[in-house]
């Protein structure tokens, strides 16, 4: 395995002061034909060869790009030594819908490693995807660690931890062995030095980059020569994108229907997402409404070239009123 660097980063950083540039509107709510509110943010597309192609808004102002750092925390799994594949490593880079498959495979790999759920520290949840949640509940069920949406990474960074002989109940800590190996991991496929590390919804540690380092990083991985760690990780989300996201999600039918692509959501409306042939984009918004996601990245893609119903169908997001549709969220770019 890799030695991990020690942990360190540089003065906690704000966000745009009141004299910053207003960013650019990136997607409008449009309700009966009336503009009703604007979501306003930063992205950034890369050329084949890696440079920048075209931006908006400052894509280099430091970012936490949460979810969409998850193949970064997969690859440092496999760098301390854990040997996961397919469904398994897919599931260690997921933030997963909760669906029965999910759920039954993060039981399975507790029990494959030793491990239980109480060890796991991600915050009891409730399925993420709404409509299994409500079966989830109907069938009187309560909220439930393994049941949030990191618990697949959460496990292997536990069975990590158990190979290597780490401490198990300090493994969110950021001087903690395997989040050193992570930071090592997010340099390395950002480019980016990190400015801040803070805490992500799951507790884990979240470690800032600009917009385009986070689309370097997807770069990276999607050409990283095969057998690397970053590679294992990028082949084991496109081949099972129903254990990154869902079989209701955007990141699934983007990589189901676009082969060779790599695609992750976060929270906060952050997106990143790369082409097998190196072109790679990323962007959040800055009011955090993930709404404006798929609007937002089918425009990009379509800007870029790409042409494929999966756009329209993950493009569309429609506005009700009384029950029927009076509008939609509609990209500027």
């Amino acid at each position: 395995m890799t030695s991990p660097s020690p942990i360190s980063a540089s003065s906690p950083v704000s966000g745009p002061s009141p004299a910053s540039p207003v960013s650019p509107v990136l997607a409008e709510v449009v309700r009966s034909g009336f503009v009703e509110g604007r979501h306003r943010g930063a992205l950034v597309v890369l050329a084949a060869d890696g440079s920048v192609e075209w931006s908006l808004g400052d894509a280099e102002a430091p970012v936490f790009p949460r979810s969409t750092n998850k193949p970064m925390q997969a690859a440092a799994v496999l760098r301390a030594g854990l040997d996961l594949s397919g469904e398994r490593l897919a599931l260690a880079a997921a933030s997963h819908s909760g669906e029965p498959f999910h759920l039954d495979l993060v039981r399975t790999m507790l029990a494959e490693f030793g491990l239980t759920a109480d060890q796991l520290q991600t915050p009891p949840d409730l399925p993420l995807d709404p409509e299994e949640a409500e079966h989830y509940l109907a069938s009187g069920q309560v909220r439930d660690r393994r049941t949030m949406n990191c618990s697949g990474k959460h496990t292997a960074m536990l069975a990590a931890c158990a190979l290597n002989g780490w401490p198990l109940e300090s493994y969110l800590d950021q001087d903690h062995p395997l989040q050193r190996l992570v930071l090592d991991g997010v340099r390395a496929a950002s480019g980016d030095d990190v400015a801040h590390i803070g805490t992500d919804g799951c507790g884990a540690p979240l470690m800032s980059l600009s917009l385009t380092g986070l689309a370097r990083a997807f770069r990276h991985f999607v050409l990283a020569e095969p057998g690397t760690p970053e590679r294992r990780v990028a082949d084991a989300m496109r081949a099972h994108p129903e254990y990154v996201a869902g079989t209701r999600r955007p990141d699934t039918w983007l990589m189901r229907e676009l082969p060779g692509t790599l695609s992750k959501m976060g929270a906060e409306a952050v997106q990143a997402l790369a082409l097998p042939d190196g072109r790679a984009l990323a962007f959040k918004i800055e009011d955090g409404a993930t709404r404006t996601l798929g609007p937002v990245l089918a425009a990009t893609l379509r800007r870029m070239g790409v042409d494929a119903p999966v756009l329209s169908r993950i493009e569309d997001v429609p506005l009700l009123g009384g029950a029927e549709r009076v509008g939609e969220i509609r990209a500027t770019i």
